[in-house]
């Protein structure tokens, strides 16, 4: 077995402004890092209406559908925008996350990372926001419980901003553990460590401007021991490489080195349940490239 590797050159077609950090760009970044290494490629499919359903409301997704633009882009929040080919790779982003899911499910593979943009970690169940359309892990946690019938899932977030709408669509869902680490200070203003949850099953790890990995990897060893106890029969992961050092949306001290130990942290606590890593933020190219090939590299070596 390797690690699959779930990704459509429709991400390519998610057009957002000039000057906009969630660009085109970021994929071919990701994707020209992982060239040449010895993955389990596979198309990442459009997710049924009835995956997005799992965690958003129909009048929502038609909402999305009706305010597609015919050309140009169109601004639907703050820092959201849609272009006409928008809706597909957002639809493939969870579309691969579930397909992800099944697959380790069925032992086809330990790990699995999710490459597709835009992002979901944000996204609310009627709300767009933060470059996020549809929430990608979230969905997919749903998948793993009501699908497969699992009911110790858990879900980490690596993302220096707090995924705040992954955290909303999970507050009640006590068959999920989350634990969520972000910048704090820092949009979308989220993320305390009073946040726990409606069944306390909820852990946020707030981490200074200018703290580094060190720190960053003591918090997570800390709240990973309580995954150990879970004893999880899935992990899912937003995987964010925007609290690096290079970052232009954050203060954080992060490097490659940093995103490589975590992923090792991860799979250690994970106990042998297979994982899913979905791309979220990164917004350096050449940061998000290196940081991603050493978050790969990790999962690779681990199935050796």
């Amino acid at each position: 077995m390797t690690v699959i590797l779930y990704s459509h050159d429709s991400a390519r077609r998610h057009v957002t402004p000039e000057g906009h950090p969630e660009q085109v760009a970021r994929y071919g970044a990701v994707m020209a890092a992982l060239e040449g290494l010895a993955l389990d490629r596979r198309e990442a499919p459009v997710a049924d209406d009835a995956e997005v359903l799992r965690c958003h409301p129909a009048a929502y997704l038609q909402g999305l559908r009706d305010a597609v633009p015919q050309a140009g882009t169109r601004q639907i929040d703050a820092d959201t925008h849609l272009s006409p080919d928008s809706l597909e790779p957002a639809l493939r982003a969870v579309g691969g996350a579930c397909a992800a899911v099944d697959a380790v499910l069925a032992g086809e593979a330990r790990s699995a990372f999710v490459a597709m943009r835009p992002p979901g970690h944000h996204a609310e169940a009627e709300v767009s926001m933060g470059f996020c359309l549809f929430g990608t892990v979230a969905i997919a946690a749903k998948r793993a419980l009501d699908h497969h019938g699992l009911d110790r899932v858990a879900v980490l977030d690596f993302d220096v901003h707090h995924g705040n709408g992954t955290q909303a669509l999970l507050w009640d869902e006590a068959r999920v553990l989350f634990i969520t680490s972000q910048q704090s200070p820092l949009w979308p203003g989220t993320g305390a460590v009073s946040e726990r949850g409606a069944h306390g099953q909820v852990v946020n790890l707030p981490l200074p401007p200018g703290s580094d990995g060190v720190l960053a990897l003591s918090e997570w060893r800390t709240a990973l021991a309580r995954m150990r106890d879970l004893a999880p029969q899935l992990v899912l992961i937003s995987a964010g490489f925007d609290a690096h050092r290079d970052d232009p949306l954050a203060q954080l001290d992060w490097d490659d080195d940093d995103y490589a130990a975590l992923t090792r942290e991860i799979l250690a606590a994970a106990g042998g349940a297979p994982v899913v890593f979905c791309l979220e933020g990164g917004y350096d190219l050449g940061a998000l490239g290196r940081s991603v090939r050493a978050h790969v590299d990790v999962l690779l070596e681990a199935d050796q």
